[in-house]
């Protein structure tokens, strides 16, 4: 299993944006030096909180940043983009970051984006679909491709850059409905589901195994294979010492983004909107988030790899519901004890440690005796030079 962090980002519109942006490359920086495998940006065009238009500019600034963390488009809203040029852009990107890059791709989460432009937000599904569609045949190198549909022509398109890396990396957002799950079986992508817990602890349907079987499914009749390493899954996390020092930390800013979030994406918080703990209790009972400690967050973690059959990646929703520092320490909180947990990392030294304990002291009474002996036997070493002398 590998681990990442995602930032739509959930900025208060209140705090200065340069500022917030040069704290999203801090923070890629940050994970990168902490071990984590994945930092993904998302792309937003409205509402004042979500405000990176442009994830692979973010990339291109993370990528001179950072040295071996992948960089992902968390993603990047197909219909919004000529997909020629999308694609164009994104493999010279590809070339920038030496093969870090995932593309993820989707059709867009916030209706105003959408007709601002003069789009139908409820033909976004279907617009995604014609442009991977063409993404995939681009991508095959098999000759020119021609497309022509009501909202972007391709005569003759061929791209005269390869991937830096093969296979090319594309990952398919998933967000409650089949769409996203279809078109990454569909077209052999790998997908990246977000919100992807939010009903694991209701005992309702498993939406989690749901997208991985309804991905599976139609990669089969495509003759493909969905691949589950290729698959990131999310949820939001906030770790401390103490669940109840989470809790205090998350009153920065929890309510303002539950309320944020409410607003954007058709969801229900039955909760006092103004009272942080009731929030936090809603989510984590219903296993939407991990507010508290390295412990939970491993439980959290091993429910979500038992319901959904495994996948690749588990990502840390970035929210600003805490304050930067915090932030910081919560994300190093989980470098250090959640992961070696799952990539057996401190196996062997707890091993050591358990078989250690085992001896019942065995070790510390040869050593004292040891000790004793070499102490005893410099004395008559002593003894015997002064007699020689």
């Amino acid at each position: 299993m590998k681990f990442g962090a995602l930032l739509f980002p959930f900025h208060h519109p209140a705090e200065d944006p340069t500022l917030q942006l040069e704290g999203d490359l801090a923070l890629a920086e940050h994970c990168d030096q902490l071990g984590y495998d994945e930092f993904w940006f998302g792309e937003h065009h409205s509402g004042g909180w979500q405000i990176i238009a442009a994830p692979e500019l973010m990339i291109a600034a993370a990528a001179q940043r950072t040295r071996r963390i992948r960089l992902g488009t968390g993603v990047s809203t197909l219909s919004y983009h000529h997909p020629f040029m999308l694609l164009d852009r994104i493999i010279q990107l590809d070339h920038l970051t030496r093969g870090r890059l995932i593309f993820g791709v989707g059709s867009g989460a916030l209706t105003l984006d959408a007709t601002m432009i003069g789009h139908d937000p409820m033909q976004a599904r279907r617009m995604m679909e014609e442009s991977l569609e063409a993404i995939t045949a681009l991508l095959r190198y098999d000759g020119p491709v021609t497309r022509k549909t009501d909202w972007f022509e391709l005569d003759n398109a061929t791209l005269h850059l390869r991937p830096y890396r093969w296979p090319f990396d594309i990952r398919v957002a998933a967000f409650k409905s089949p769409a996203g799950p279809r078109l990454a079986g569909k077209f052999g992508a790998g997908m990246v589901s977000f919100g992807a817990s939010a009903s694991l602890g209701t005992g309702s349907e498993n939406p989690l195994r749901t997208a991985a079987g309804i991905a599976s499914k139609e990669a089969k009749e495509a003759g493909l294979r969905f691949d589950r390493n290729r698959w990131s899954v999310m949820s939001l996390v906030h770790l401390a010492d103490t669940e109840e020092q989470a809790r205090a930390e998350v009153r920065y800013g929890l309510t303002a983004y539950t309320k944020y979030i409410r607003q954007i994406l058709p969801m229900n918080v039955p909760v006092d909107l103004d009272d942080p703990d009731a929030i936090v209790d809603v989510l984590t009972t219903t296993g939407t988030a991990v507010i508290g400690t390295p412990e939970q967050a491993i439980a959290h973690i091993e429910k979500m790899w038992e319901l959904s059959g495994g996948f690749g990646t588990f990502l840390i929703e970035q929210s600003d519901i805490a304050d930067p520092h915090a932030t910081r320490r919560s994300l190093e909180l989980f470098a250090r004890r959640v992961i070696p947990y799952f990539t057996a990392a401190s196996w062997p030294r707890l091993a050591a440690y358990e078989a250690e304990l085992q001896t019942d002291g065995r070790t510390r009474r040869m050593m004292a005796a040891a000790q004793a002996k070499a102490g005893v036997e410099y004395s008559h070493e002593v003894a015997e030079r002064r007699r020689a002398s």
